[in-house]
C-alpha cells in the first residue's frame, strides 16, 4: 500500500510495534526443552492480548499463529511438537493484523550461547538487512536494495536465497509490489515511491541458494542443507529514507 493519511500511518505503527513486541518476547522465552508449540502459545497470546490477529492464520490458515523455523528448516516452520534445544538455531516470523492493517517482522536467533559460527552468520544476518534498508528513499531504484545487499553477501562469502523475496504490505499481508528480489536483477526497472510499505527479508546462507518444500505443504528447508538466518523489517519509504515501524517498545 501507499501510505495516504496520519492515521493510516498511526494504524501501521501501532500494529508493527505489536509484531515487533511479539517477535522480542518470544525470542527471550526461548529454552532448551520447550517445544515449538509452547513458544507459538507465548506469541499467540500476546497478539491476543493487543487486539491483534495472526497474518497467516487470517490470510491462508496456517496451523499456527507464527512460524518457527529450526535449524534445517528456514521459513514457515510449524508449531508443533518440536523440541527446542541448546544451540538449535530457530527463527521467527511474526505477523498480524489489526484495524484492518498488517505488519510483518522476523529474526534468527540461537538457543542459549552461539557458537563462533552462528554469531557470525547472525551478526551478518542483521547486517545484510540494514545493508538493504540503507538503500530505500524516495526515487531510488527498487533493485538498489538487492545489488547491495548481494554486493554484502558476495564479500563476505555467504550465498542468498533466491526463490524467497520481499513484498509490500500494508491492507494485506503480501500486495504490491510483489516479488522484491534481496539479489541483484538487472531487468527491475521499478521505483520507490514516497509512502510506499514494504518489507525486505534477505535470507543469508553459508551456502543455501533455494528453498524446497519439505513435504508438510508449508514448511521451507535450506537447499543444499547450510546455516540460514532471516531478518526482516516493515517499512515506509520517505525523502529522507526508509521508516522502520517494526520495532519494539
Amino acid at each position: 500500500m501507499t501510505i495516504s493519511s496520519e492515521e493510516e500511518l498511526a494504524k501501521l505503527r501501532e500494529i508493527s510495534r505489536i509484531v515487533a513486541n511479539t517477535l522480542r518476547d518470544m525470542q527471550a522465552a526461548m529454552r532448551p526443552g520447550m517445544t515449538t508449540g509452547e513458544l507459538d502459545a507465548i506469541g499467540a497470546a500476546m497478539l491476543k492480548a493487543a487486539g491483534a490477529e495472526s497474518a497467516p492464520q487470517l490470510t491462508y490458515d496456517f496451523p499456527g499463529a507464527t512460524c518457527i523455523s529450526v535449524n534445517e528448516e528456514i521459513a514457515h516452520g510449524i508449531p508443533g511438537d518440536r523440541v527446542i534445544a541448546e544451540g538449535d538455531l530457530v527463527n521467527i516470523d511474526v505477523s498480524a493484523a489489526k484495524d484492518g492493517f498488517f505488519g510483518d517482522t522476523g529474526a534468527s536467533s540461537v538457543v542459549g550461547q552461539p557458537n563462533a559460527m552462528q554469531e557470525r552468520l547472525l551478526r551478518d544476518g542483521k547486517r545484510a538487512l540494514w545493508t538493504g534498508i540503507g538503500q530505500v528513499k524516495t526515487g531510488a531504484k527498487l533493485n538498489a536494495i538487492g545489488e547491495a545487499i548481494e554486493k554484502f553477501a558476495k564479500k563476505n562469502r555467504y550465498t542468498l536465497v533466491r526463490n524467497l523475496a520481499s513484498h509490500g504490505v500494508g491492507r494485506a499481508l503480501h500486495e504490491e509490489p510483489e516479488q522484491i528480489p534481496t539479489w541483484h536483477e538487472p531487468g527491475d526497472r521499478r521505483v520507490l515511491h514516497e509512502g510506499l510499505v514494504f518489507t525486505i527479508e534477505p535470507f543469508l546462507s553459508m551456502g543455501a541458494n533455494w528453498a524446497a518444500e519439505m513435504g508438510d505443504g508449508w514448511t521451507l528447508v535450506s537447499e543444499p542443507r547450510a546455516p540460514t538466518v532471516q531478518f526482516e523489517h516493515t517499512m515506509v519509504v520517505t525523502k529522507r529514507g526508509a521508516m522502520v515501524l517494526t520495532q519494539p517498545g
